[in-house]
């Protein structure tokens, strides 16, 4: 598709969505697309373009962008992409994410998992701002894995964010006590980072609104991508058969479908909220206590752009 054919979208709004291609994202995606046309952005070229044809089927429009928010040349690409095709962007939804069960590093010698969920929405973000249009929505999809006090987490073997620095974070360190298994804390520290920033991002740009949501327990999403087969078995066919059952007395457990109309719904809203932390059922919730810290919030921000700085574009 070309950027001629671009310019003048058929629709007056435009989202972006980063992992479009499974779970939450993909159902976002197609909720977002009665709302306007998708910018989809995701690693793997036939995805995106099966997701594409999907959703131009349905009589709507959609856009490919490939783009592998672990490495930041892509990100940096991609976003150059985006600029380029002059879209009216209504809202931007940083919603990829990994959680890796066995730890591994990017071409950078980065933690994967750090440099997926933070590092790279963080860029992809920073890059598109200046460009965003005033009153544009940003929603960065948060965890409640964040918080040591929250008992469902906890329960699941998370022991919340080990923030030490963004520097630290990249090399796969974090603060002692975590948890027995390395891969939840990358994962807990790197949402943490995620809500520290659309916190720090509401307050320095106030022309833009940024928000925070949890989604809640999905499971058979593809966050697991490097679980053993019967894991993955069991996501993929027992588990999305059990949620729904188990729902009306477990809180905190929510399917895909169900968080991705709650996502729809934050994203287009034009109410103009800004520095607002959405738990699964779109309702105000608060974080850990440290990163309700505007200091240790601006903290975050601050060492990331100092880490990404070092970074020739």
């Amino acid at each position: 598709m070309s950027k001629t054919a671009l310019k003048n979208p058929i629709d007056p709004n435009v989202y972006i969505v980063t992992g479009p291609t499974s779970g939450i994202g993909r159902f976002t995606a197609l909720e977002l697309a009665e709302h306007g046309t998708v910018v989809l952005v995701g690693r793997d070229r036939n995805k995106l373009d099966e997701m594409q044809r999907i959703i131009e089927q349905k009589g709507r429009r959609a856009i490919s962008v490939v783009c592998d928010l672990s490495e930041l040349d892509s990100v940096r690409r991609a976003a150059a992409e985006i600029i380029a095709l002059e879209l009216p962007i209504a809202g931007l939804l940083n919603n990829a994410g990994i959680m890796q069960v066995h730890p591994t590093k990017n071409a950078m010698g980065w933690d994967m998992t750090f440099a997926t969920n933070h590092l790279g929405p963080f860029t992809l973000t920073e890059a598109l701002v200046p460009y965003l249009p005033d009153g544009a929505n940003v929603l960065f999809v948060a965890s409640a894995a964040e918080d040591p006090e929250r008992k469902p987490a906890v329960a699941a073997g998370f022991r919340g964010g080990r923030y030490i620095s963004a520097e630290a974070g990249a090399r796969g360190e974090w603060q002692s006590g975590g948890s027995a298994r390395v891969g939840m804390d990358a994962y807990a520290t790197s949402k943490q980072c995620n809500l520290a920033t659309a916190m720090a991002f509401a307050r320095e740009t106030p022309r833009l609104h940024f928000n925070a949501i949890e989604p809640g327990v999905t499971p058979a999403t593809g966050l697991g991508r490097d679980a053993g087969a019967f894991v993955r078995f069991l996501s993929k066919y027992i588990v999305p058969v059990l949620v729904p059952l188990l729902m009306p007395f477990i809180k905190v457990l929510n399917t895909p479908q169900r968080a991705a109309r709650v996502i729809a719904k934050v994203l287009t809203d034009t109410s103009g909220q800004t520095g607002v932390y959405y738990d699964e059922s779109g309702q105000p919730t608060q974080g850990s206590t440290l990163v309700r810290d505007p200091k240790f919030q601006d903290r975050v921000v601050a060492e990331t752009r100092a880490l990404l700085s070092k970074i020739s574009t």
